[in-house]
């Protein structure tokens, strides 16, 4: 209360300096000419000067009080920078940014997006942790995580979908010459595969036909634990694999793989943006946000 009382006397004196009156400045300040003049009286019994010269026709400063006026318009002129300052600093993008992102998608899709953004803002810095796991965002201090796959409810999470991640069942066409291409989902009986493994658990091939979801029958030949593995074994011409479709694109538009059974893919998984309802958003935030929308999300037509 004390500082606040400090402030309020060097605003009264600033003001009234300014306006040449107690009952002008008082009306600027939204306050009674008296709490004006008992600010003003205040500050000069804790100065031990006096500040005004007063009479009946005029207010005038003494030689103490121009001084003093003088180094108070400095500090006003210093806290009217750092407000400045602290305002740029919320419209332009600098500190560090932490982020959690799954790691192949995050490696291959959002890095890339990102870089640019060091070089646009010199100010802006990056902690990027590349993993599977779910975070969560207060505890561990994560500004933004990306999640594939359908999300649960959080009154605390803000969610914004960048896109979605189909899956495609693919082989290499020397594989598809050797062993012919299946054409129904029973076909893959007589087909090799390879699967990725999360701790000794393969992951199972998921399709949605006429009949409803299904798993894949084939012989899961080559079990490895690394996405990019199985789409190099399947490069190689191993087998058939079921992988992400942002991942073996440019992979199938140069004829290095081909899809099969496209009518038979799972219904694709969705791709959000999560960070905390709680805190402000921070220009750091909202430029990678914003970037990540840009790149990521798929163009609407006309």
């Amino acid at each position: 209360m004390q500082s606040f009382d400090r402030f309020q006397g060097v605003q009264a004196f600033v003001r009234a300096v300014e306006c040449g009156s107690f009952s002008l400045a008082s009306r600027q300040l939204g306050l009674s000419p008296s709490s004006v003049g008992k600010s003003v009286a205040r500050l000069e019994q804790r100065l031990g000067v006096r500040l005004f010269e007063r009479t009946t026709r005029r207010m005038a400063l003494t030689e103490e009080g121009q001084a003093f006026h003088e180094s108070c318009l400095r500090a006003l002129a210093e806290l009217d920078q750092a407000e400045s300052a602290l305002a740029e600093r919320r419209s332009v993008p600098s500190g560090r940014l932490r982020m959690a992102l799954p790691t192949l998608y995050g490696r291959i899709c959002v890095l890339p997006v990102l870089m640019p953004l060091l070089e646009r803002h010199p100010a802006f810095d990056l902690d990027l942790q590349f993993s599977s796991r779910a975070v969560d965002l207060v505890e561990e201090h994560i500004d933004i995580a990306l999640r594939i796959g359908q999300l649960e409810d959080s009154a605390s999470q803000v969610a914004r979908r960048l896109g979605e991640q189909a899956l495609w069942l693919c082989a290499a066409p020397a594989y598809l010459a050797r062993r012919g291409a299946p054409r129904t989902l029973d076909d893959l009986r007589d087909h090799d595969g390879i699967v990725r493994l999360r701790g000794d658990v393969a992951e199972a091939w998921q399709f949605n036909d006429a009949a409803g979801a299904q798993r894949a029958k084939c012989r899961m030949r080559l079990r490895v634990s690394d996405l990019a593995a199985v789409r190099d074994a399947a490069l190689a011409g191993q087998g058939l694999a079921q992988l992400p479709g942002w991942f073996v694109e440019e992979d199938v538009g140069a004829g290095r793989l081909q899809r099969v059974l496209r009518d038979a893919q799972p219904a694709p998984l969705p791709i959000h943006l999560l960070w905390s309802r709680t805190t402000r958003m921070t220009a750091r935030q909202r430029v990678a946000i914003d970037a990540l929308v840009a790149a990521l999300m798929p163009a609407r037509g006309p």
